[in-house]
């Protein structure tokens, strides 16, 4: 494959997948938000396995296994890469963490006189510590309470970059096929045991997260990883893709095979398109402005305060209103916060971007 059809921007989709998944994220919540009730989730009811915001959150993974193992590979030094990585995840999430807790948390009923002394400064801690903002009595009415639910994915994307550093240092970046072996136990664990569950100490949990979620993940963030430290072998061809989407959507019946399946047949459909499927008008998407991170962070609070506000609204309206009104603070995050946090590196745009989501360059 082509070097610059792996790292341009403008030769590949990832900025136009990254939107579509924030929107499915979006489209998965409408109905569940509303009264708890899953089983009108369309992906739920084709297959009864996995939700359309799962795949969307399996695809972000795969995309920054891709990306961030290339953005290793390509820094220059080991402290370039994780200045580039806490430049690109921490100032929008600290922005969106603020807004989620000062501005929408009042309107959602919060008390925040209930921050002052020890709790503010617990607030502040899981602001530094990537996890979710939290306010007595916010959305307390509501199926789903918290204030922004989508957050706990950016704590593990982030503990993959710092999993990505150790295995560059180690070496095991370098070889590919000792990564590869990694990989494959990471998926064996996963599909024997799915759920597995380890009683950690709870300051070795703050620093690994769950075992299943960051066995479930890590898996499919080295899946991408896999695909681009391989790049040289895979044969990308239409035929393969269509025999892969197949394979994908008839193990998307098993509940135990279900995400294995996503991340190597999905994720050859996934890159497929990616490199080499042919460009629309759509392809153009998040060329010039990356408002998939701010949109994937800001579409929570805005659809439960929607619902907060009017009850009875309708699943797909909830969807378009929601969508749209997170795409501006998308916009807005962008413009204001991320990119000229990134040009502090002094390299200009970055352009480049990872799962949750969030730029790799």
């Amino acid at each position: 494959m082509n070097r610059s059809a792996v790292s341009g921007r403008s030769q590949n989709k990832f900025g136009f997948l990254r939107v579509l998944f924030a929107i499915l994220v979006i489209l998965s919540h409408s109905p569940e938000l509303l009264d708890g009730n899953r089983s009108r989730e369309i992906l739920t009811r084709l297959f009864g396995t996995i939700s359309i915001g799962e795949l969307a959150v399996d695809g972000f993974f795969l995309i920054s296994g891709y990306l961030i193992t290339a953005s290793w590979e390509t820094s220059r030094t080991t402290g370039q890469y994780l200045l580039k990585r806490v430049l690109r995840i921490y100032p929008g999430f600290i922005v969106a963490f603020l807004i989620s807790l000062l501005v929408v948390g009042p309107l959602a009923g919060g008390d925040l006189a209930s921050l002052l002394g020890r709790p503010g400064l617990r607030q502040f801690a899981r602001m530094l510590l990537l996890g979710e903002p939290q306010l007595q009595g916010a959305f307390v009415d509501l199926p789903y309470p918290a204030l922004n639910g989508s957050m706990w994915t950016v704590i593990y994307e982030f503990r993959f970059y710092l999993a990505t550093m150790a295995l560059g240092i180690l070496g095991i970046i370098r070889h590919r096929h000792v990564y590869l072996g990694m990989t494959l136990l990471l998926m064996v664990i996963w599909v024997a045991v799915p759920h597995l569950r380890i009683g950690l100490p709870g300051a070795v949990e703050m620093v690994a997260g769950e075992v299943h979620h960051s066995i479930r993940l890590f898996a499919l963030f080295c899946c991408g990883g896999l695909f681009y430290l391989f790049r040289d072998k895979i044969l990308y061809d239409g035929r393969l893709a269509g025999l892969a989407a197949v394979t994908t959507c008839c193990l998307l019946f098993s509940s135990r095979l279900a995400e294995p399946g996503l991340a190597v047949f999905g994720g050859y459909v996934l890159f497929w398109v990616s490199f080499h499927a042919r460009p629309n008008l759509l392809s153009g998407i998040d060329n010039r402005i990356d408002l998939s991170y701010g949109l994937y962070l800001y579409a929570w609070p805005v659809q439960n305060l929607l619902i907060a506000q009017t009850h009875d609204i309708s699943p797909w309206v909830l969807f378009a209103i929601s969508s749209a009104l997170a795409a501006l603070l998308g916009t807005a995050s962008w413009v204001l916060v991320e990119n000229p946090f990134l040009r502090l590196k002094g390299r200009g745009r970055v352009y480049q971007a990872t799962s949750v989501p969030a730029a790799a360059d």
